[in-house]
């Protein structure tokens, strides 16, 4: 999109007409990667659950600004918290898949991923009443090594994935990646990347998770507004409904990295979504790519 596109005005401010999308891995603090050596699968049920009440602020949040996003659940936590699901969808965010309990894809073999698909899926449409189309990998954990995942998904009949997060990172990434949507070696399941901006012949992050907490609220703005104008391209941004809650338990048994990326900013971040919010248009990722023709057939290279 171009520097004199049409605006939209909120308010006092003016922002661009580029509608992105907003999406929300719903988990809990005890979720999280960097966390995971600290609360094993086998005690989850016995600690405090947080997720529900942070999801209901993010639904307040998203209400106030007449915002409607894409819920990236955990069957886990569908399971333990039934009402939220149906919550969420009758306040007309789409319901998506991130899996059954957080585990990484490429800890699995096929057949356990493809499991942990079906258990996940039946979970999610049963409690929202809706079919699940989209799904995102826990700790975005496709690569090169696990392409296979998309072949489970596309069996599964899932329409799209936004796993791929095409940066390079200790954790995850394929950093060679296309920055926006493509069909993963010609086939018909559409990868929807995580949004980068290219600078200094590099992907850098500028669309959420850690990156929104840790760096000036500027760096994402002003990079959000580069990819749609100059890209001409809607930005895909994340949140974890834990990001928003200072007040969760915190951990000191992990190191200092870890710690680093999970509570760093937390009693900002609510205020910082909420101006995000105002200074964008934001939409569910099924309305933006999948149901609109002219942003539904992605890049047609071939990507193995």
């Amino acid at each position: 999109m171009s520097g004199n596109s049409p605006s939209t005005t909120v308010g006092a401010r003016t922002r661009p007409a580029m509608r992105n999308v907003m999406t929300v891995d719903v988990e809990d603090y005890f979720h999280a990667e960097a966390l995971s050596r600290c609360f094993p699968r086998e005690g989850w049920n016995a600690l405090e659950w947080r997720v529900e009440a942070n999801v209901d602020r993010l639904l307040a949040l998203f209400d106030a600004a007449n915002v409607s996003a894409t819920f990236f659940i955990l069957g886990w936590v569908a399971e333990r918290h039934p009402q939220l699901i149906a919550r969420i969808a009758d306040e007309g965010h789409e319901i998506a898949s991130h899996g059954y309990d957080h585990r990484r894809v490429d800890r699995q073999r096929r057949h356990e991923f493809a499991e942990d698909v079906h258990r996940a899926t039946s979970v999610l449409e049963e409690l929202s009443g809706k079919p699940v189309f989209g799904y995102r990998a826990p700790t975005f954990s496709i690569s090169r090594d696990n392409f296979w995942a998309f072949d489970v998904l596309e069996r599964a009949g899932y329409r799209y994935s936004s796993s791929v997060f095409p940066i390079r990172h200790d954790n995850y990434g394929i950093p060679d990646a296309p920055r926006f949507p493509f069909f993963p070696a010609g086939r018909r399941i559409l990868e929807i990347p995580i949004t980068t901006t290219a600078r200094f012949r590099t992907n850098l992050p500028c669309a959420g998770g850690g990156y929104f907490r840790l760096l000036p609220y500027w760096w994402s703005r002003a990079n959000i507004e580069r990819v749609n104008r100059s890209d001409g391209q809607p930005c895909v941004f994340y949140i974890h409904p834990w990001e928003i809650d200072p007040a969760q338990p915190r951990r000191t048994d992990v190191s200092w990295l870890s710690r680093r990326r999970h509570y760093t900013n937390l009693e900002t971040t609510e205020a910082r979504l909420n101006r995000l919010l105002q200074d964008f248009d934001w939409g569910r990722m099924d309305e933006v790519f999948i149901d609109d023709p002219d942003r539904a057939h992605g890049d047609e290279r071939a990507v193995s």
